[in-house]
């Protein structure tokens, strides 16, 4: 049995093992987390292990205490610690693991920081970013799943998260500017209202192309202008509304050089 499969049996024992012990009614044991385990184990492994060296104290630590399980359908709870993305209807996916705390921790999130979101999904992003920043702004443009992001935050306490139904091609305006802006979804170029509103010094990340050739692009802007960087290869559900409407009409937003 290989490692994989070996931790995913021992999270099914465990999670057993919880529930009987709280059926039998131990004192404590129902308020405790049964995939406290499966999470510390994804940490150690995936972010700090495997030669990824996710190193930011307090990334890693919010993401031992973010409970992914609550992101995904109730299905695919078991699996909600696995080093993939996971659907999440409509089309869409919540993303690895390692994928958000990589992006987050090249965001080099700040306690006073203001964070614009592109694809909230499930909210799992959003969770990760809010004990590490001021507030987030995310938007979601499958209006079903932005109402229960919207829900499942306020009801795990995640109260400096707004949530918006609509198109994040546009971003959100009238909050501008921000520190730092995320998008989670997959634009042929860089919009040039995500770039209006990014404050001087800012960082975006966000990935870039087709489907099938997407980079991870780290931007930072300076004196008006975009730095670029690519940081890993990555594949991500396509940014759709005006982003695919520029993109069939042959307009490409902005080409970042």
């Amino acid at each position: 049995m290989n490692g994989r499969r070996l931790w995913k049996a021992m999270d099914l024992a465990f999670l057993s093992l919880a529930a009987m012990t709280v059926a039998l009614g131990s004192p404590g044991v129902a308020t405790q987390d049964p995939f406290t385990n499966a999470r510390q184990r994804m940490v150690d492994w995936q972010l700090q292990g495997m030669g990824r060296g996710i190193t930011n104290s307090r990334v890693l630590e919010v993401m031992r205490q973010v409970p992914r399980h609550e992101f995904v359908p109730r299905s695919l709870q078991s699996e909600a610690y696995d080093d993939r993305p996971l659907p999440i209807g409509h089309s869409q996916t919540i993303s690895q693991p390692y994928v958000v705390a990589f992006m987050t921790e090249r965001l080099e999130p700040k306690p006073t920081d203001r964070v614009l979101e592109i694809g909230t999904g499930s909210g799992y992003q959003a969770a990760v970013l809010s004990p590490l920043v001021a507030k987030v702004y995310t938007i979601e443009i499958v209006a079903s799943l932005a109402a229960e992001a919207a829900a499942r935050l306020k009801n795990l306490g995640y109260t400096n998260v707004i949530v918006r139904a609509g198109d994040g091609y546009r971003g959100w305006p009238e909050a501008a500017p921000f520190d730092s802006i995320i998008a989670t979804c997959a634009p042929e170029h860089v919009p040039q209202p995500l770039i209006d509103q990014l404050k001087e010094g800012g960082l975006m990340i966000l990935p870039v192309g087709p489907t099938i050739a997407q980079d991870l692009v780290l931007l930072t802007k300076r004196k008006g202008q975009l730095e670029r960087r690519s940081v890993l290869p990555v594949r991500f559900v396509p940014m759709t509304g005006e982003a695919m409407e520029k993109m069939n009409r042959g307009q490409s937003p902005v080409k970042v050089p």
